[in-house]
């Protein structure tokens, strides 16, 4: 059994409210350079005191304690193994730095702060002490000392000052400490440990629950477990129907029973793809496996409170939180299967906020399933695991999903109107409203500066607008004309980031003393969130960002933009033993490779359909051409191809559209032609029953032939199941390119210059990523069987065919000599 010294000194002594949101907590980049700051400070005091020693000049190498060099060790790696009976429990912990002196050695733990340094004294964190104790002990018992000196050193974050509280223990004092909280832990350490040997044990006996592999499933579950033995990552593209889930879930299950990982993340995009991890762990525990899997829930949609209030004084889930938590977590602990439901009625019965109860599951859970963002976004991933390191798995479902959400994780963006706003009502609080002021000042420079530059046109061309020249150089890419401006260039916004931090400042001292809520409490709370989140991205800023503005009159908008997610996602990479990335369109898998951050020795895997190719009839019309500018006369002609596409047999189809103007055109002229089928259309912002409601509609035995009109790349062309008669077959109008805008430029740009596949890079693959996403609609398992028209003249272009998947061998062209209808009336008649 592992566990961290923070850890155990929480569990066995934290008490009281749940402190939600401290100013202190939200600067964590902050803190680090804190204490890479003191580190550093104490090596270069040795290196200079070992330099003066040797030159013969350094007095304290003479004085009476024999000749003994001060010395600073930053970061000492400490650990401790606890044996009763056949329990092993390793304590494991990071001390700050080891301070060894004429009057001995010492423990520092920094801490960083946003309090004034006169409030701090000895009494002002028990955790902190309790905290510098542990690892005092362990360093005695490494070094065979008998007594040993323990310092908090506070680092203020706004002013840079230090206070240092030092104590000093017997070796006796610290042993009787530290072993009173292994007594008080060791009861829930045994039941951890019970459950551990339970749950290996199910995982060596559990045998793969299908009767046999399906066409490539074997290999995925082969090269999955390999690339967790040799701690790599593995890219798969693996077709819809494979059965990846349970190809990339089994080999992590092994591996946690082989002593190879101790947490698995299953992450993933959507709420859908997490109901499939649910299901398939479920499908396990069915076949005889103990586990305990957890589920994670967004803060906003699992809080109890109408509104969310993350204060003690109101919110009675936190008030005393930490004095119901151990009782609780006994309480669930029965549970295999802790999902949302469970969750809320566990945390409803002790009164706990439920989602920071979720969070103190995850350090007892098997497998948490959970977004992206808990592995990856600097702002809420998972820093009670992460930081502190462990042998964890990632496996990504929907992996191509990644780079888009990557971009967005890892970037940050302001605008000016709600500092504007807000910057009315805080007359009162005369530091807050002048910060503030200067934050407006900045926006307003920043515009009179962008007008003043020489206007350089980002003209629609053809299908592309083209940012003049390179982005390496001065500024460039300006919109002007209908009042809207786009302006980029590849700099910080250094005025503005000046404003942030004396904002940051005054809302922190702000925040420390007014404890009451003021009634614009949500407002600023937002701003200084975003605040803190644009200052943290601005220390990330390198060659992989763009800096843009927008201005639409009277707002004015910046952003931090990452172009290039792969070195960031690297970063997170480090967190994990081992991560399994897979998808059914990962394709390019060089591409996405390259984009999310793969290395030389990562592994690739390509597996082929397991279904028989005759189940899809795959055609493509390359005779029309969605391209913006021709699109108003291809109405009618697309229409056509739809009413003969759905004429060949009665059942579901979907057609998936580029915009929803093209939609509404083509829906138009196919009503037009009173073939027959009943149509029902995707609308903008469709709330989950009307999407239910949509989705509802496809049922096996119609009496009529239902055509569903949809967005591409929307919510209904991904993670959808409509397998078997639900779903007869789809239309795919267009290639898929994204909207032409700043940022796709700014993307095709950046990676034009980087390795000259601009175009495809920013438009070409991403669409062909939704059109592969809506062909994988169709065949769902062995039996369906189902028709896919294609159509582009792109289609049939060498650039595209070069992408095809494999399974696409048997594709038809279908143009002026053989209709659509002829091809599909052969096919259906078998």
């Amino acid at each position: 059994m592992k566990i961290s010294v923070r850890r155990l000194v929480e569990f066995v002594l934290q008490q009281g409210d749940l402190q939600m949101g401290s100013a202190g907590a939200s600067r964590t980049l902050e803190g680090i350079k804190a204490h890479q700051y003191l580190q550093k400070a104490g090596v270069e005091r040795t290196e200079r005191r070992n330099a003066a020693a040797s030159e013969g000049t350094n007095l304290e190498a003479n004085a009476a304690d024999g000749g003994t060099v001060p010395q600073y060790l930053p970061e000492v790696t400490l650990t401790y193994l606890y044996e009763e009976g056949d329990l092993r429990l390793e304590i494991k912990g990071r001390a700050d730095g080891v301070m060894r002196d004429a009057s001995g050695v010492c423990i520092e733990e920094i801490k960083s702060t946003t309090f004034e340094l006169d409030l701090i004294d000895e009494e002002y964190s028990a955790l902190h002490w309790s905290q510098a104790q542990c690892y005092g002990f362990m360093y005695a018992v490494q070094e065979g000392l008998e007594e040993i000196g323990v310092q908090l050193t506070y680092f203020q974050l706004d002013t840079t000052q230090t206070k240092r509280l030092r104590k000093h223990f017997s070796f006796n004092e610290l042993s009787d400490f530290f072993f009173s909280l292994i007594r008080d832990y060791l009861a829930w350490a045994v039941r951890l440990q019970d459950w551990k040997k339970e749950r290996d044990a199910s995982i060596h006996r559990l045998k793969f629950p299908f009767g046999s592999y399906r066409p490539g499933q074997r290999d995925l579950v082969v090269a999955a477990y390999k690339t967790i033995q040799e701690g790599k990552k593995l890219f798969v593209q693996a077709p819809t129907g494979i059965g990846k889930t349970m190809g990339v879930l089994f080999p992590a299950l092994k591996s946690l029973a082989d002593g190879l990982s101790q947490t698995i993340f299953y992450l993933t995009a959507k709420t859908i793809t997490r109901t499939v991890a649910e299901k398939t762990l479920g499908d396990l525990r069915n076949e005889g496996l103990s586990l305990k899997a957890l589920t994670l829930t967004a803060k906003d949609k699992i809080c109890f409170l109408p509104e969310r209030v993350c204060d003690p004084n109101i919110c009675l889930f936190a008030r005393g939180y930490y004095d119901r938590l151990r009782p609780a977590m006994e309480d669930v602990f029965t549970e295999r299967a802790w999902t949302r439901p469970v969750i809320e009625a566990y945390a409803r019965k002790q009164a706990l906020c439920p989602f920071e109860f979720s969070l103190e599951l995850a350090n007892w859970a098997d497998v948490v399933i959970c977004d992206y963002n808990y592995a990856f976004d600097p702002r809420v991933y998972l820093r009670r695991f992460f930081l502190e390191g462990g042998e964890y798995l990632f496996l990504v479902d929907e992996a191509h999903n990644l780079a888009d959400r990557a971009r967005e994780m890892f970037s940050a963006d302001l605008t000016n109107e709600p500092w504007r706003t807000l910057k009315r009502v805080v007359q009162d609080f005369p530091g807050l409203s002048k910060s503030m002021t200067r934050v407006n000042t900045a926006f307003v420079k920043e515009k009179k500066r962008i007008e003043a530059l020489p206007e350089e046109n980002i003209a629609q061309q053809q299908e592309s607008r083209s940012l003049s020249g390179s982005l390496t150089g001065s500024p460039r890419g300006r919109t002007r004309g209908t009042g809207h401006e786009d302006y980029a260039e590849k700099s910080l916004p250094n005025a503005l980031l000046q404003a942030l931090r004396k904002f940051v400042r005054e809302a922190e001292i702000f925040l420390r003393k007014n404890a009451e809520p003021v009634p614009w409490q949500d407002e600023f709370l937002e701003l200084y969130f975003q605040a803190l989140n644009f200052l943290r991205t601005s220390e990330g800023y390198d060659e992989h960002y763009v800096t843009y503005w927008e201005s639409e009159p009277p707002d004015l908008r910046v952003k931090l933009f990452c172009l290039d997610p792969s070195l960031p996602l690297k970063e997170a990479w480090g967190r994990a033993r081992a991560a399994l990335l897979f998808s059914a369109t990962l394709s390019p898998l060089e591409y996405f490779m390259q984009i999310l951050g793969g290395e030389s020795d990562s592994y690739k895997l390509r597996l082929g359909s397991p279904f028989p190719a005759e189940n899809l009839s795959l055609l493509i019309e390359n005779r029309i051409s969605t391209k913006y500018r021709q699109r108003s006369a291809t109405y009618p002609m697309v229409a056509e191809a739809i009413a003969s596409t759905v004429a060949g047999k009665k059942g579901n189809y979907l057609v998936f559209f580029p915009s929803y103007e093209y939609l509404e055109a083509v829906y138009r002229e196919f009503t037009g032609l009173n073939v027959g089928p009943r149509v029902v259309c995707q609308v903008p912002g469709m709330a989950e029953a009307e999407r239910e409601g949509f989705l509802a509609l496809f049922t096996p035995e119609r009496e009529e032939t239902l055509v569903g009109f949809a967005l591409m790349g929307g919510i209904f062309a991904e993670g959808i199941d409509l397998s078997g008669d639900r779903l007869s077959g789809a239309v795919i109008v267009g290639v898929g390119l994204p909207q032409i805008g700043l940022e796709r430029e700014l993307i095709r740009l950046y990676y034009q210059e980087r390795c000259r596949q601009g175009f495809e890079f920013a438009y070409m693959y991403p669409g062909f990523n939704k059109v592969l996403q809506a062909v994988g609609r169709v065949i769902r398992t062995e039996t369906d069987k189902g028709v896919v028209l294609l159509i582009d003249e792109r289609f049939g272009r060498h650039d595209y065919k070069k992408i095809f998947p494999r399974e696409w061998g048997n594709a038809r062209y279908v143009g002026k000599t053989e209709g659509v209808g002829g091809v599909l009336k052969e096919f259906w008649e078998g």
